[in-house]
């Protein structure tokens, strides 16, 4: 099995981009470490491709393994032959290789082994041979008679041999591939209710059929979960005729014998008794699979457009998480994420303290002097923004608001996490800051929370949670090392997610900041417990140190290129010092007098490197969330009641699934666009058209307001 060669294949990559990656991975270096200072060696392949490559290097290693174990197992019960060998050569899939192995692996006891413990198995060789014309089966049936062995009978005998092949059919592995494929293209699925009179949000499934091969994935999973909760059944329907006839065609010797209709039997046994119930389960497993691997997908896509929301820096910011009975909670921070002052007021339901409450928020606007509210989007959050709505029209400062997902907040607050950094504060106000602070930083702060909890996925507690949590914890790593952090502020949290660095080396930085002050040099990293040469290599260049020593350490250029860099601004005619006043904001144009591939070549640098160089040169210690769609602020507030047919309106996309996207429009329930009103063209993938955290122009076309239900359009807007 040549690896390389398939996965070149599959992923139309050059040879040298796959062998290069692999032996990258195989020293130990990390996937956004290879992705940004290792482009030369990959052809420039971006992180998303360089983790699927490795997930699926993962999976062919561990289907070469399984062949060479199966292989041994085979061989040591001396059943290994050529076409065994060729088979397990041949197979592409875990699935194919254990269907190889199905007729060797030690069974539990089945009707077929207890069969064989009766000593009927040369009975059942001698019916499957079908070699007999006539005489009497009974006859040879009654040698097998043996009250020993329990066999008393003619009937039990054949019933045994009868058992035997049944097995004989079922492990039989071009058989069950065959009939896998027939199950799969004309296979459909059927879901009934449990109870149809009793309602729940799964009655659309209440009597359902939709073809295997084409069933939506995210319909997969509804399923999946009404039957997990009691309120479906479900199953995989097909069509016994034409399968049964496939197995008799193969099974069945055309030439009359009195054998015949005991293997027919035989067969039909094998089927409904053995093969159909594993086939099923074999199909749904691998829809199922199928499907989370989708929704895993989706969820990382949303995590990381919400991670790099661009962040709202230099604003005085107060933090609102609504609240019926307890109270809403209020949090002040300053432009750099600084606690001012907390409070607890009761506008809502059951105090209705308005007035009093306005109060308080309107002495806070003035004397902390807020730019931005940042409203919890949770319960009560729609009333709580009609009064900051009104609130903002009796005050004289200029302050926006705007609705901010408080996904995970209560999870942040009682964790070990929050005690840490606001042991004085208590566990209910903790809440508000985090929603301040997801304001102001959206990657630093949710860094903090579990990404399942974020609120950005769908059926996130129905998959493969292994999978999930490894999938999600990549997304976070590349966008971490995608904007990089600043060493000297960076928590622990987000410190994590920096390439090479573990929690423990990332308690470690923070606790070599306390204890020394700020890191003024990224070789001081050297000093940090744990923190050996191979961690620096894979951090460094991520980690940012604003006036520091180096101008160089405020930017991603890495260490290993420090010496070429300040070749090349000496080759620009530029001075290394200037650097902590201006950027060399016409870089480009004096690049455009040279060369690349001499100024490459000169440097001992590859061409991608430079370029990169030259970006981080013209705008050191730049953010890539800048150039992202600014978030929407508001000072005023829709109703459902203020919607109408045809009226067009800005709102940002909170989330995209398979069948659409939700639209926040500033009213209490964001909008559906459905996947037919993203486009006038065809749309497969939401993804192709909407991103989370976009701006986007949509046409109302239903409002349910007794449902709380929106249909929006972005057709012809």
């Amino acid at each position: 099995m040549n690896i390389v060669k398939q996965l070149v294949q599959e992923f139309q990559l050059k040879e040298f981009q796959v062998t290069n990656t692999i032996e990258l991975i195989e020293e130990g270096n990390t996937i956004p470490f290879i992705a940004r200072y290792r482009k030369e060696r990959t052809g420039e392949l971006s992180d998303t491709v360089l983790r699927e490559l490795a997930e699926r290097l993962t999976y062919l290693k561990n289907l070469q393994e399984r062949k060479e174990e199966i292989t041994r197992l085979i061989g040591e019960q001396e059943k290994l032959t050529p076409e065994i060998q060729e088979k397990i050569k041949g197979a592409k899939t875990l699935q194919e290789v254990e269907d190889i192995y199905r007729p060797f692996r030690p069974k539990r006891r089945t009707r077929a082994t207890i069969a064989k413990e009766k000593g009927l198995e040369p009975l059942a060789v001698i019916l499957y041979a079908q070699e007999i014309k006539e005489g009497d089966i009974e006859k040879i049936a009654a040698e097998y008679i043996d009250a020993e062995k329990e066999v008393h009978t003619t009937q039990e005998a054949l019933a045994g041999a009868m058992d035997i092949i049944a097995e004989m059919i079922s492990d039989d592995a071009d058989d069950r591939k065959a009939i896998r494929d027939i199950t799969y293209k004309e296979g459909i699925m059927l879901s009934k209710a449990t109870e149809a009179e009793k309602d729940s949000v799964y009655e659309m499934y209440y009597d359902y059929k939709e073809k295997v091969n084409t069933a939506a994935e995210h319909r997969i999973l509804a399923m999946n979960r009404g039957e997990k909760e009691g309120f479906l059944k479900v199953k995989v329907d097909i069509e016994e005729d034409k399968i049964l006839h496939y197995l008799k065609k193969k099974g069945l010797k055309p030439e009359d014998n009195i054998t015949t209709t005991y293997v027919e039997t035989a067969i039909e046994d094998a089927y409904k008794r053995l093969i159909a119930p594993s086939i099923e389960r074999e199909i749904r497993a691998m829809l199922t699979e199928k499907a989370e691997e989708k929704a895993i997908k989706v969820f990382g896509e949303n995590l990381k457009r919400l991670l790099l929301q661009p962040p709202v820096k230099d604003k005085v910011v107060m933090g609102f998480d609504p609240a019926y009975r307890t109270g809403c909670k209020i949090a002040v921070v300053d432009g750099t994420g600084k606690l001012l002052d907390t409070m607890t007021i009761y506008p809502t339901a059951p105090q209705h303290d308005v007035e009093g409450s306005k109060k308080k928020l309107k002495d806070w606007i003035e004397k902390y002097e807020i730019d931005i509210v940042a409203i919890g989007n949770g319960t009560a959050s729609r009333e709580s923004e009609l009064i900051i709505a009104e609130l903002l029209k009796e005050v004289d400062r200029k302050v926006y608001y705007m609705i901010v997902s408080e996904a995970g907040a209560s999870v942040y607050s009682a964790s070990d996490l929050a005690s840490k950094e606001y042991p004085d504060i208590n566990v209910s106000l903790r809440g508000a800051i985090s929603i301040a602070r997801r304001l102001q930083d959206p990657l630093a702060e949710l860094v903090k929370i579990d990404p399942k909890h974020v609120g950005v996925g769908q059926y996130q507690h129905d998959v493969n949670q292994k999978r999930l949590d490894e999938t999600l914890k990549g997304v976070v790593e590349d966008c971490v090392n995608s904007v990089g952090v600043d060493l000297n502020t960076a928590s622990a949290s987000l410190l994590q997610y920096i390439a090479g660095i573990s929690k423990a080396v990332a308690d470690n930085i923070v606790k070599y900041r306390e204890e020394n002050g700020r890191f003024i040099d990224r070789k001081q990293l050297n000093k940090v417990k744990r923190l050996g040469p191979a961690a620096f290599q894979q951090a460094a260049g991520f980690l940012r140190i604003a006036n520091g020593k180096n101008p160089l350490d405020n930017t991603g250029v890495h260490p290993e290129s420090y010496d070429a860099t300040e070749k090349l601004i000496k080759l620009l005619a530029y001075d290394l010092t200037e650097m902590k006043e201006k950027a060399f904001r016409d870089i480009e144009e004096r690049m455009k007098h040279e060369k690349e591939e001499t100024v490459s070549q000169q440097l001992d640098i590859g061409i991608p490197t430079l370029r990169d160089i030259v970006k981080e040169l013209k705008k050191p210690g730049r953010d890539p969330r800048e150039e992202l769609p600014k978030p929407i602020f508001r000072t005023d507030v829709l109703k459902m009641e203020d919607l109408k047919v045809d009226m067009i309106l800005t709102g940002t996309v909170r989330n995209v699934l398979d069948f659409g996207a939700f639209v926040d429009i500033g009213v209490k329930s964001d909008g559906l666009v459905h996947i037919s009103e993203l486009s006038d063209k065809f749309v497969k993938n939401p993804m192709d058209v909407v991103a989370l955290g976009d701006i986007v122009t949509v046409k109302i076309i239903g409002v349910d307001v007794n449902k709380g239900r929106i249909s929006l359009s972005m057709k012809g807007v």
